[in-house]
């Protein structure tokens, strides 16, 4: 049984680093941009017996915009459902009851975000990017 938590000084910062930094959308990230990106959100922990094995955070402003980050499975836990637990909690989170707004990118999960409502861009003509 996993538990999720959204309290910050349970976060295992070797745990998050270690897989972040390998993975295709962080790969390289510093220890301390892992800190400061923390620092900024709302996170969720996923624990089994105080061992995190997962995360995800999101970047709000509690009112109208959530943007989902950051989420990961360790790859041993992988294929148990935590995934979607995790993500039914992130959408449930109460204090991001108000955000109408929500948005995430992803390469090779769209399977698991479909399950929860998100879908390809509805007007991509709409949104910019600004890339550095």
């Amino acid at each position: 049984m996993i538990e999720i938590s959204t309290l910050k000084d349970r976060l295992q910062l070797d745990v998050i680093h270690g897989f972040l930094t390998h993975s295709y959308w962080a790969k390289g990230r510093t220890i301390e941009d892992v800190k400061t990106t923390i620092e900024h959100c709302l996170c969720f922990g996923v624990y089994i017996d105080n061992k995190q094995i997962g995360f995800a955070r999101v970047a709000t402003d509690y009112a109208v915009f959530a943007y989902i980050m950051d989420v990961f499975i360790l790859p041993e836990h992988r294929g148990k459902g935590y995934a979607k637990q995790l993500m039914k909690t992130i959408n449930e989170e109460s204090k991001l009851s108000l955000c109408k707004v929500w948005m995430l990118k992803t390469a090779d999960a769209h399977n698991l975000y479909k399950q929860f409502g998100y879908t390809e861009l509805q007007h991509p003509e709409k949104v910019m990017e600004r890339l550095l």
